[in-house]
């Protein structure tokens, strides 16, 4: 019997296109003699076609797993979780606390510095109150300045003066009521795939060598110019200690089923830092976290079969809890 599969995509996020073309390769993927696939599209304005998802248990015996394909807000974050798991439905990827930590890059940041895990140093402000005094006092020009919640580099600005500082900080409060200021480093950006429940494994890293400044929306997805170097050019021992700190990162936010953790590689020092973690990571066909998961002898349709898998199983596991006295 097949395993019927509801593919969750679109969503009201600044990702919006991304997630289509993730969960177009996704379906091309799958193995049809395996799946039977179900879609369910959320348009911009969070309207769902052809219907929603309610969130009661036994709502959808049709359906086996979700996978969800909503890159950034009102997917990523963990409100679409919070729906699957009222609906009691085994879904792919992280749970609601893991989606909501991961998303939040401030909090992030707050775990991983708990866990003894490197990160930039930062400033938090928030959309009332964006006194640029803090940030300048605090760390050095050039910052890079993001809204806390988004992804894909959407809202992202690289200010290297107070004047641009402002305009900086004007253009991530559009996209994020919190906004995150953090020193600008001078070096080099990989990326490592991370899959896995309780026991996690990470893939080979990727180095990515930016067409622009800095490895923005446009350079990510419009102008196909980025250069990628897979596996990535290190020595052995800092392919270790990359791997081992992604790994960390995932567990350190409790994810589950998938993450891409992002790292920038100091110039100066040779020092690691996490730079980000994604949670629904792109699944597009130039997308680098299936591309490394292949790099590393798991081709994309055997992934995406992991995947489902984990969720399967991870669903099961909580069969065990009770929830009621």
């Amino acid at each position: 019997m097949k395993i019927r599969v509801a593919v969750i995509y679109g969503g009201r996020s600044g990702e919006h296109e991304i997630s289509l073309r993730s969960a177009e390769s996704i379906m091309k993927a799958m193995d049809r003699s395996k799946y039977e696939i179900a879609e369910y599209f959320i348009s911009k304005d969070g309207k769902w076609r052809p219907k929603p998802i309610l969130p009661e248990p036994g709502a959808h015996p049709d359906i086996d797993v979700v996978f969800p394909v909503l890159h950034g807000t009102f997917g990523e974050d963990g409100t679409v979780q919070g729906l699957l798991e009222l609906a009691d439905l085994p879904y792919v990827g992280a749970g609601v606390l893991g989606s909501s930590l991961s998303m939040d890059k401030e909090m992030m940041k707050r775990v991983c510095h708990e866990r003894g895990l490197p990160v930039v140093e930062y400033v938090t402000l928030a959309r009332g109150c964006m006194d640029t005094d803090d940030v300048v006092t605090r760390l050095p020009f050039p910052v890079f300045v993001k809204p806390a919640n988004l992804g894909s580099s959407v809202g992202i600005s690289k200010a290297r003066d107070r004047a641009k500082l402002e305009k900086a900080l004007a253009l991530a409060a559009e996209y994020d009521r919190k906004i995150i200021v953090e020193r600008g480093i001078d070096g080099r950006e990989f990326e490592c795939s991370v899959l896995g429940n309780e026991n996690p494994e990470a893939s080979l890293p990727c180095e990515v060598f930016p067409s622009r400044e800095f490895y923005d929306y446009e350079d990510k997805y419009l102008l196909d110019k980025a250069k990628f170097q897979l596996p990535a050019d290190l020595p052995a021992e800092k392919t270790a200690e990359l791997r081992r700190l992604a790994v960390g990162c995932y567990q350190a936010v409790e994810c589950e089923g998938m993450a891409r953790v992002d790292f920038l590689l100091e110039r100066a020092t040779g020092r690691l830092y996490i730079n980000e973690i994604n949670t629904i990571p792109g699944f597009t066909s130039i997308s680098m976290y299936p591309k490394m998961w292949e790099q590393s002898g798991m081709a994309y349709p055997k992934l995406i079969d992991r995947l489902i898998e984990l969720a399967r199983e991870r669903h099961a596991a909580k069969k065990a809890t009770k929830f009621t006295r």
